[in-house]
């Protein structure tokens, strides 16, 4: 199985499952909270969420993955998603299969 499908099936479960912040705010505020354990971010993002992301997981010492352009939002079924807010507890369970 390819990474690429290892990553868009675990995405998908932390969709289902609730254990995923999608949109600027979501994923801005579980980064500051602390409840973030990954973030997501697409390669089809803009320059400026790009730096605003990679800004905010540098101070708050969040694990940043870059995922292939359209993986979030295939995976998830949203559309229009380009970074995505893993769960502090679910990230681990990230960690493990990759």
């Amino acid at each position: 199985m390819r990474e690429e499908d290892k990553a868009r099936g675990l995405l998908g479960l932390c969709a289902r499952a609730g254990q995923i912040a999608f949109g600027e705010d979501g994923c801005l505020g579980a980064i500051r909270t602390g409840k973030c354990g990954l973030l997501i971010l697409d390669q089809g993002a803009s320059a400026n969420a790009r730096k605003r992301y990679t800004d905010a997981c540098r101070y708050y010492r969040v694990p940043l993955a870059t995922a292939a352009a359209g993986l979030v939002e295939q995976s998830t079924g949203k559309r229009g998603r380009m970074a995505a807010a893993i769960a502090l507890a679910i990230s681990a369970v990230w960690f493990l299969v990759f």
